[in-house]
């Protein structure tokens, strides 16, 4: 299901919001020239895609000002913040509202009973108190990935805050201040499909000539109070308040470059084009927007032979091992009785390496407008002129699973019962990708992961 509110990069190459990984292609035939030496049909001699996640663009550039020249549609040129980071002229084109979408009607993308908050749901501090490591030394022991002089960078920064304390601002709100500097992590916001698609408030009967995808964008703290990043099919916990979730509105926080923040992205800025018209492909996280940037299209649940299969429903799964237990891999954001929002089954999956599983909904079947949250979503896209594009019987890939492959090519769906790895794993696909057509066409290409070379010499060990 792509996303709507996605439009063509003015230039590349696209920067993304975090350096995740990077893909490089060169266009000439490789053994053939080199860069230098190579024709190709137009100027460019390479292509660099550098991945992000985690991070809208306004996270990360919401004050950036560009060269002369140029242009960027942010938060500071909306008005809708200062210089400073403080509240702008237009700052109530970010106010945010509470709703109510209950198990009587099903998933709603745009549900009713809107009310805007007069303060938002607090901020919470999720990441670390103190610096994340005393020295060098221990950062290396567990990041074996970033060149020598990264090191001293996670020896510094902590929020200052208990892990789940009131972090009071309000928002959109800076993240930076005098005594909450730059390098400490404070959360991650939600990023997952059916979320990211309340988030947005969509619907065609708000359609303007200005806003003709009709998403008033107006529920992002909404959605990360009341399910936050997924039930994974438990009930909603007892005395369940804003806080619960552990998310609050940390989707409204920003950094300041006009104050120093983020100055390596503010260089690749400055040096290339940015992706202030395209945040991604997908709505949701990481995994499958990986998938769609290497094949163009969604990933589905096989039986690792091309052909489609419905995922594990709520059966037993790696049976005989520690990682056995019921789990249900289907989605169903409907809202459990009695409760506003939180999700009958959704999440990344509980348990495995080496304890029981659970949970773990994340693919949908959306050519059957019965499926949970199908209907919604689908309708949507129908109205403002989409197809969605969905094959019979097949159960897409919303979220993040595990790879099918270990980086020596290994098959990881088959190893699901290994206590050092998990059951949430994605099945062998056939899907035609980017690097079979590049071969095709004698382009030479490269990937470049994160610690890929310790990786694929022990794929059970864990990686920061």
């Amino acid at each position: 299901m792509p996303d709507p509110l996605a439009s063509k990069g003015r230039k590349h190459p696209l920067l993304g919001t975090a350096l995740a990984a990077l893909m490089v292609w060169q266009l000439a035939a490789p053994g053939i020239a080199t860069a230098e030496e190579s024709h190709t049909k137009t100027p460019i001699k390479h292509v660099i895609v550098i991945i992000g996640e985690n991070r809208t663009f306004d996270h990360v550039f919401a004050t950036y000002k560009p060269k002369a020249g140029e242009t960027v549609d942010n938060l500071l040129t909306k008005g809708i913040v200062n210089e400073d980071g403080t509240p702008g002229p237009n700052f109530s084109l970010g106010s945010q509202s509470s709703a109510i979408d209950t198990s009587a009607d099903g998933f709603q993308m745009s549900p009713s009973g809107n009310v805007p908050y007069s303060v938002l749901p607090p901020a919470l501090a999720g990441g670390y108190t103190t610096a994340p490591f005393p020295s060098v030394a221990a950062a290396q022991a567990v990041e074996n990935g970033l060149p020598n002089d990264y090191y001293q960078y996670l020896t510094t920064g902590g929020t200052g805050l208990a892990h789940g304390a009131l972090d009071t601002r309000n928002g959109p709100f800076q993240l930076t201040s005098k005594t909450l500097p730059y390098d400490a992590y404070t959360n991650s916001p939600v990023h997952r499909f059916y979320q990211m698609w309340q988030q947005f408030d969509c619907s065609a009967a708000n359609k303007t000539e200005k806003n003709p995808t009709g998403c008033r964008n107006d529920l992002w703290p909404w959605v990360e109070v009341t399910i936050g990043a997924g039930s994974n099919g438990k009930p909603q916990p007892p005395d369940f308040n804003d806080t619960t979730t552990k998310e609050g509105s940390t989707a409204m926080g920003f950094y300041n470059m006009l104050q120093g923040d983020a100055p390596y992205f503010k260089f690749l800025a400055d040096h290339y084009s940015m992706s202030d018209n395209f945040h991604q492909s997908v709505m949701g996280g990481t995994g499958a927007n990986h998938v769609m940037l290497g094949t163009g299209d969604g990933i589905w649940f096989s039986d690792g032979n091309g052909n489609p299969k419905r995922p594990p429903h709520n059966q037993l799964v790696a049976a005989g091992s520690p990682n056995a237990g019921v789990v249900d891999e289907i989605e169903n954001p409907n809202s459990q009785p009695g409760t506003n929002n939180w999700y009958t089954e959704d999440g990344y999956g509980g348990g495995s390496y080496g304890s029981p599983s659970y949970g773990g909904g994340t693919y949908s079947n959306c050519a059957d407008p019965g499926a949970p949250g199908v209907k919604a979503v689908v309708g949507y896209l129908s109205s403002i002129g989409i197809n969605p594009n969905c094959e019979h019987g097949h159960y897409y890939l919303l979220n993040n699973y595990n790879p099918g492959y270990y980086g020596d090519g290994r098959n990881a769906y088959a190893d699901i019962t290994n206590p050092n790895q998990t059951v949430f794993t994605i099945p062998p696909s056939t899907l035609r990708n980017i690097g079979d057509a590049m071969n095709e066409k004698n382009i030479s290409w490269t990937y470049y992961g994160d610690q890929w070379s310790t990786y694929v010499a022990n794929p059970d060990g864990n990686y920061v």
